[in-house]
């Protein structure tokens, strides 16, 4: 063969791939977690500016009583498959806080809260604010001054007025409960120092009400992780629109576009049931990397959280091991949001409408990013009875006030767990492993830090929703048995 010939015939370039991308430049680059100590002590002061901002200005609690609830929280870097964050670290910087190292400002005009920490051996101050707007609760800022949006009023659709509960917000005081259930429920209380309250209702009527001394029926109380069952139930919603096909689909996430990406193996059930295998590169101060998987850096840091979710890397097979994180939840999110709004809808009012409004949870709100997205993974806000509404949808299996809000056997879909090695169903807790051992074994309940919960207990007809403040132990068998005395007298 001649040498022209050779020349011709060179072959395709063989370090890549020359085919054109069909959607763009193909994945985005990773995101990765700055773990240095300057970063973490930034993210400590940033979660709790955005607790007190919660506590003061979303759940309304006078200064004195949001103190004494509120709790340290050290921000930790990320660890492997098994690692689980400790609450090493929270005397000492309580122990800061009484030096006057940290101080803390509330701005009750602007709804705001900055924290400081001072300490002249570490280097320059780290400073963290938060701050609450209406129907947004309460947003992390960071070492940033404003919001990177502009939170205008969201138009909610508000329940029909005098009509009762569950369709509309009207409520007949229900008759004293049975004293095995009024015992039951001192004891709980007598035990659960940070709970707000306590519901008990049947798809018709509210049967049991009680709050603590700081809590009331028009208190919205944190969800923390309970958000994630709203976000399921969204995708339910999206589903029975015929906006989305099948929980089995890969995820259409928006960053995720290129069909040869490895996050094309994930679906919206790995997303649902926490099996996606997301997880991101760990950069620490001495120079090290490792591998970690996120659990509340989206509280944490001012950044747009759907962004960061869909930069996550693919570090395990998706489908194959489950794994607690609040990134898929966000991908989700970021569906969510371009579902509606490649409809050329609005997005906020859009979110709310799909689902909070059509049950008339009126005093629902979801906590927004700095960027404006509502975050989809935790940090929602609701009345105890605004919560049970949730659980009156799904003890009618997506059934509301005669319309399907939900595909048919949605209800069995997200309260059932189909994995082993864990009692999650999709986005919601099931009692396999009876960690209730009074409740039947196919009792499931949506789940926040700190033990709110809303339990399902469709055998009975009942719901029961209990909201408790971060970091305050719940007495969980007191609650079993404030749910089992339910059940025996009222099921």
């Amino acid at each position: 063969m001649s040498d022209q010939r050779r020349e011709s015939a060179a072959p395709v370039e063989p370090y890549f791939d020359r085919t054109p991308q069909p959607f763009g430049d193909g994945p985005v680059d990773p995101l990765v977690y700055d773990a240095s100590p300057r970063a973490l002590r930034q993210r400590t002061v940033n979660f709790a500016a955005k607790r007190l901002v919660d506590m003061r200005y979303v759940s309304r609690l006078d200064r004195t009583t949001a103190e004494q609830h509120f709790c340290w929280r050290p921000a930790v870097a990320p660890g492997g498959l098994t690692f689980r964050a400790g609450s090493e670290g929270q005397s000492e910087l309580a122990a800061a806080q009484r030096r006057g190292d940290i101080i803390v400002e509330m701005d009750d005009a602007d709804r705001r809260v900055t924290v400081r920490w001072n300490d002249a051996g570490f280097g320059e101050p780290v400073i963290g604010t938060a701050a609450a707007r209406p129907g947004y609760g309460g947003t992390v800022l960071g070492p940033h001054a404003a919001l990177q949006f502009d939170p205008q009023p969201i138009a909610r659709r508000q329940p029909e007025a005098g009509r009762t509960w569950p369709l509309g917000d009207a409520v007949e005081k229900p008759p004293a409960p049975p004293p095995e259930v009024a015992c039951a429920l001192d004891a709980f209380f007598a035990r659960s120092t940070g709970a707000y309250g306590i519901l008990i209702a049947t798809p018709e009527r509210i049967l049991c009400e009680r709050y603590s001394e700081f809590g009331a029926a028009d208190r919205p109380t944190p969800s923390w992780s309970m958000t994630k069952a709203i976000t399921c139930t969204v995708i339910g919603r999206l589903i029975q629109k015929g906006w989305l096909a099948s929980v089995y689909d890969p995820a259409p996430a928006p960053l995720w576009r290129d069909p040869r990406s490895i996050h094309r193996l994930i679906t919206l059930d790995h997303l649902l049931r926490m099996r996606s295998g997301l997880g991101f590169p760990v950069s620490h101060g001495d120079g090290n990397v490792t591998l970690g998987f996120e659990n509340s850096a989206v509280y944490q840091d001012a950044g747009d959280a759907f962004e960061s979710a869909q930069r996550s890397i693919v570090a395990t097979v998706p489908g194959a091991i489950y794994r607690y994180i609040n990134s898929g939840l966000n991908v989700l999110g970021a569906i969510i949001r371009d579902q509606i709004e490649r409809r050329g809808l609005p997005y906020h009012e859009s979110l709310y409408g799909l689902l909070i409004d059509r049950l008339g949870m009126a005093r629902y709100q979801h906590s927004a990013d700095i960027a404006g997205n509502l975050i989809a993974s935790g940090a929602g806000f609701a009345t105890l009875r605004d919560y049970a509404k949730l659980g009156v949808l799904y003890l009618q299996n997506g059934m509301w006030d005669g319309e399907r809000l939900l595909p048919e056997g949605w209800a069995d879909y997200a309260l059932t767990a189909t994995h082993t090695g864990t009692s999650y169903a999709a986005c919601f807790r099931t009692n396999i492993d009876r960690l209730f051992p009074d409740l039947p074994p196919d009792a499931a309940w949506a789940s926040g830090a700190s033990d709110q919960r809303i339990f399902i207990l469709r055998r009975h007809r009942l719901t029961v929703a209990v909201s408790n403040e971060t970091d305050y132990s719940m007495d969980l068998a007191a609650l079993n048995r404030a749910i089992a005395a339910a059940i025996a007298a009222w099921a």
